[in-house]
């Protein structure tokens, strides 16, 4: 929802009702995850995708419908073969979608909860789908208060405890109580959706190849920071707007900030009196990346380096380098390509394969692997992006 919060924000704010669908459940080679959403507003007015087109013009009408009736609406959509007209998933998953009106008046808190999303602050959405509980209804959950309500007090404050637990993490997906909250049963279904700050990309020497991939990471919704100790080249006006650019030692400024499970870190400065002291912090603390540039022989060099250092050969072994996926890129708008690529790969499990010679679903169902906090768990093959 966070690519089209302008658009839900605007119709909010003029009070004009407006039909959410959201995914809350996928199987096999579904096209779009849990929490995938699009709304129709007035005049028609179509933000979001839920599918990547192959039911959005059901979606609509059924949108429509949920606006006039006030009425939330459950609805699957699968592959069939029998009729090639049919309404359906194309790619042969099969996604769920819970469609809800939302206005000032069916939804008191969603403007609180655009504002946080808009800021980056920590929020997370309950909403009943199925069972004996009001189907749409919603509990907004922050982690210091609360706003709605599922139906019933039991029922809110289990709501509340998990939804706080999946927070911490930034996890979508549903729970299932019983109508007064009761653990251990499945009267009600409720679809958590999370909204976690956006993950960090942390890009160490401020270069040209800096300036690509800081980009590219903005564009797939990191919030991006560019780190180098010479203020010639760490310069705003180098960067995209919005990345942040901080002058300082790059090991002290890993030092001094906060890196979890989803952050990324792009060693680009291939220098050892930077990259040496900076990759010595930085694979000991949680990242879902560490990449460093360089060419094999600064690899073979560097990895000599942090070995006399002290690291061992399992810290060694989360380390992506040479940076990115070999795609024989050349310039450093392609070399951000490759080490974006490399980026996904690891999160979601791919393999960095052409399509065409793969075998089985093409969208993977579920959500992203557990994340690389044991150093073992990112010692996968390494590929080479473009000359470095």
């Amino acid at each position: 929802m966070r690519e089209i919060l302008p658009a839900l924000s605007r119709w909010y704010a003029q009070g004009s009702p407006f039909g959410l669908a959201t995914v809350v459940s996928v199987s096999r080679s579904a096209p779009r995850d849990p929490g995938a959403s699009m709304a129709v507003g007035p005049g028609d007015e179509v933000v979001g995708s839920v599918s990547g087109g192959c039911v959005e013009g059901a979606v609509f009408e059924l949108a429509k419908e949920v606006v006039e009736s006030g009425e939330a609406q459950l609805e699957t959509f699968g592959y069939s073969d029998e009729d090639a007209f049919a309404v359906g998933l194309t790619c042969g998953g099969e996604i769920t979608l819970l469609v809800r009106c939302v206005s000032p008046e069916t939804d008191p808190s969603f403007g609180d909860v655009a504002e946080s999303v808009a800021a980056g602050h920590p929020v997370t959405v309950a909403t009943v789908i199925d069972g004996p509980a009001p189907r749409g209804a919603t509990l907004a959950v922050w982690p210091e208060r609360v706003s709605g309500s599922l139906s019933s007090a039991g029922l809110d404050v289990a709501v509340t405890a998990d939804a706080r637990g999946e927070l911490a993490q930034g996890a979508t997906g549903q729970r299932h109580y019983g109508p007064h909250g009761e653990r251990r049963e499945d009267a009600v279904t409720v679809f958590l959706h999370s909204f976690a700050p956006p993950p960090r990309m942390l890009v160490f020497g401020a270069i040209d190849y800096a300036a690509a991939v800081a980009r590219i990471g903005d564009f797939l919704g990191y919030r991006v920071t560019v780190c180098d100790a010479r203020p010639v080249f760490a310069t705003p006006k180098r960067f995209t707007e919005g990345v942040e650019v901080v002058v300082e030692w790059p090991h002290r400024y890993l030092g001094g900030t906060v890196t979890d499970h989803r952050t990324v870190i792009c060693v680009l400065t291939h220098d050892p009196k930077f990259d040496v002291p900076l990759l010595e912090k930085a694979l000991r603390r949680p990242a879902a990346y560490i990449g460093a540039m360089g060419s094999r022989r600064t690899h073979d060099d560097r990895m000599k380096r942090l070995r006399d250092a002290g690291l061992s050969e399992d810290e060694l072994a989360r380390l992506r380098s040479p940076i990115g996926l070999d795609l024989g890129a050349r310039t450093p708008e392609e070399v951000a390509v490759s080490v974006a690529a490399e980026i996904v790969a690891l999160r979601w499990g791919g393999t960095g394969m052409p399509l065409a010679k793969t075998a089985g679903a093409i969208h993977r169902p579920g959500t992203a692997p557990e994340p690389a906090s044991d150093p073992r768990s990112a010692s996968a093959p390494r590929s080479t992006s473009a000359p470095q």
